[in-house]
């Protein structure tokens, strides 16, 4: 809610993702971290835990904001509204200390602009607050900003513990792990369609599951096991996950006025470009950014080739702006699509 009354959401996320070196003893699992001490770090989020799910690879949590995702020794928070998620990270360390894993591999940092910058509290009050907050933990991180500045833009933080000594018999990738495919994309929307949003009211659905089927979420990645939430009196969230240890992740702002949807998912596909049509064809949104990270070894690094290429004149989606970055182990594709009425439905 703003000063003057006026009724305001913040569906921008604030993505937050740490790898810690392997630890020496095989039974150390961030896992093993009771929900105690996970609520305890929320606290400092301003966010609580509404669900959970697991398997044998990964535990996810739907948060009153958002989402969160452990799995042995990767930890990710993801938080919309006016959440504080950086300012957890002393008491998350800690946590990840007291199980062993003593060491961060790498850490990243990453937010779309904000709707309503001024809404934010301290330390998330701009992007140069946060890398100052970053900084003082980690003082070899780096900052990123890709698209405009003045328009829209991506912020990216990251750290990467450089002087981690590998022999060559055991190389390892940008998040500290065998080079084995890595990869996450996101989809991040904006001005959705009001037919499509009115779907995650309470007056619609009693439910989650209703607004997961009618809206057609459970079909965008069917393997995935969802744990859903409709909140009252609009909103939702939900989280999948599979036995591979693959996760998906989508968190609704439905109302017209700051409508926002997000899209992510770790899961490893030979091309994103189906999965890309399908999430903004249930969607429908006036604009949206791609972001993808991929190691050189993920399959994903193809697509990223191919959304580099300009689309047909046919195209439903004209891109507005494109940005590639090449670090050590992977590649960041960062691209900005909005709304052609004049052409097809599809990338």
């Amino acid at each position: 809610m703003l000063e003057n009354g006026e009724h305001f959401f913040e569906g921008v996320e604030k993505l937050l993702e740490i790898w810690f070196e392997e630890s020496s003893n095989s039974e150390n699992d961030l896992r093993n971290i009771s929900r105690s001490d996970w609520e305890n770090v929320l606290s400092n989020v301003n966010c609580e835990i509404i669900s959970t799910s697991k398997n044998d690879a990964i535990d996810a949590f739907v948060l009153s904001e958002s989402s969160m995702f452990v799995s042995k020794r990767r930890w990710i928070l993801k938080t919309c509204g006016t959440t504080t998620p950086l300012k957890c990270l002393s008491l998350l360390l800690k946590l990840a200390e007291d199980n062993g894993f003593e060491v961060v591999a790498d850490l990243f940092y990453s937010r779309k602009n904000f709707t309503r910058p001024e809404a934010q509290i301290t330390p998330h009050q701009g992007f140069t607050e946060e890398v100052t907050y970053l900084d003082s933990i980690f003082p070899n991180g780096r900052s990123y900003c890709l698209g405009s500045m003045n328009l829209e833009c991506w912020y990216l933080y990251t750290f990467s513990r450089s002087d981690i000594k590998i022999s060559p018999q055991h190389i390892t990738d940008e998040k500290g792990i065998d080079s084995d495919p890595d990869q996450t994309i996101e989809i991040l929307m904006q001005d959705l369609d009001p037919e499509t949003m009115s779907i995650f009211y309470k007056n619609k659905f009693d439910n989650a599951n209703g607004a997961t089927v009618k809206s057609g979420i459970d079909t965008i990645l069917p393997s995935m096991h969802i744990d859903d939430f409709l909140f009252d009196p609009c909103g939702y969230s939900m989280n999948g996950i599979n036995n591979k240890g693959e996760y998906m992740t989508i968190h609704i702002t439905p109302e017209n006025q700051f409508s926002y949807v997000s899209f992510e998912t770790n899961v490893a596909l030979s091309n994103y470009r189906k999965l890309i049509n399908q999430v903004i064809n249930t969607f429908k949104p006036g604009k949206f950014i791609v972001t993808i990270f991929a190691n050189k070894c993920s399959l994903a690094y193809e697509t990223m080739k191919e959304l580099e290429v300009e689309y047909s004149k046919g195209s439903h989606w004209k891109r507005t702006d494109m940005q590639c970055c090449n670090f050590p182990s992977y590649n960041l594709l960062f691209a900005q699509y909005s709304f052609n009425e004049k052409n097809g439905d599809n990338l």
